[in-house]
């Protein structure tokens, strides 16, 4: 079974950098595309930026030359370098992989971490 790890949120003041990671494990070969979304209180879950096995990246226009996003195939793991942090950023944030190959099969749906809260606030 494959489960997704966030991990590296806290409280930041506003104008500040956060790294968050994510470790996926359950003897997996390959994941096609890991991603991390954000969810605020109240509102929808929604996209942050998406990277894929070769290195393809995709952000939401609202972070956008603030986040970036990276990963270590090798390792199974994925990295969100977050900078110049906004109130507006403040949101539980969600570890995806989509498209993650085992030994036993391949899966080409959403796989999801149980998030990790970002607070920015002074």
């Amino acid at each position: 079974q494959v489960q997704l790890v966030e991990s590296g949120g806290g409280l930041v003041q506003p104008g500040g950098s956060l790294t968050l990671s994510c470790a996926a494990s359950g003897s997996i070969f390959s994941i096609d595309a890991m991603g991390w979304y954000r969810q605020a209180p109240g509102k929808e879950r929604e996209l942050v930026a998406t990277i894929t096995r070769g290195g393809s990246t995709n952000y939401a226009d609202s972070v956008k030359g603030r986040f970036t996003i990276s990963r270590d195939n090798a390792k199974k793991k994925a990295y969100l370098q977050m900078n110049s942090l906004k109130p507006e950023d403040t949101s539980v944030y969600y570890c995806n992989a989509r498209g993650v190959r085992t030994a036993i099969y391949y899966d080409s749906g959403d796989q999801w971490g149980k998030g990790t809260l970002v607070t920015v606030s002074s």
